[in-house]
């Protein structure tokens, strides 16, 4: 979710001001992710670089996730949305961290998922699931010709979901910044321009619909597909 201060800076508005307007896009994306049935809705709220910005705005960000976790558990329940958060959690505070488990718990019967990736990086998911495959190898759980892409993935923070099947950058940047980089090996790529404050449940749906035209491979020929769709 891409281009919130730029947005806000367009408008001679303090940066916060645009974060809180990309807040209010999750219900937008999340409505319109409901609405063409897709499972598990993932967004890139704070990176594990994102600690480098200057601390007002950071400051300004744990608060801005500390009040959306308490305002909006129950609305997500209400509408059968659970709500899932991956990432470390060491660097957050206690009063942060208590917040996400009691949205957790309280959202937990959802059918829908949301998932919100914070304090979150690409390498550190894969490096600390290697960690806990090694730690099994060391104790003499696992032998280390038993490990394999599959097991690996059980240990990332997004095992147990669906496969990825689309990512969304906006803001006009065409990078995925280290999100989701285990998991993104097949997945369609879709660049947007707009910022994500601008980026509305019609915007979602269109880059839904280039998903839906785009023919899916994994390594074979499209002849391949062809023949597989029409057998």
């Amino acid at each position: 979710m891409d281009g919130n201060n730029r947005w806000a800076r367009q408008r001679n508005l303090p940066g916060a001001a645009g974060h809180k307007a990309g807040v209010e896009r999750i219900r937008d994306a999340m409505r319109a992710c409901q609405k063409l049935e897709v499972e598990v809705l993932t967004v890139f709220a704070f990176s594990s670089e994102n600690w480098q910005r200057p601390p007002k705005e950071v400051e300004a960000l744990m608060s801005l996730f500390h009040l959306y976790l308490q305002h909006e558990a129950k609305k997500l329940r209400d509408e059968g949305v659970r709500l899932k958060v991956i990432g470390r959690r060491d660097r957050f505070s206690a009063k942060i961290c208590r917040a996400i488990e009691a949205a957790e718990k309280l959202t937990e019967a959802g059918g829908t998922t949301l998932v919100i990736a914070a304090d979150y990086g690409g390498q550190w998911d894969i490096a600390n699931a290697a960690k806990r495959v090694a730690e099994k190898v060391r104790d003499g759980e696992l032998e280390a010709d038993q490990v394999t892409d599959d097991m690996l993935n059980q240990f990332t923070q997004l095992s147990g979901f669906p496969a990825l099947d689309l990512l969304i950058r906006t803001g006009g940047e065409v990078r995925i910044s280290n999100f989701l980089l285990w998991q993104s090996a097949y997945t369609e790529l879709y660049f947007s321009e707009l910022y994500w404050p601008d980026f509305d449940e019609q915007a979602l749906c269109e880059a839904a619909d280039t998903f839906f035209q785009r023919q899916r491979r994994f390594g074979k020929s499209g002849d391949q597909i062809e023949e597989a769709a029409r057998a």
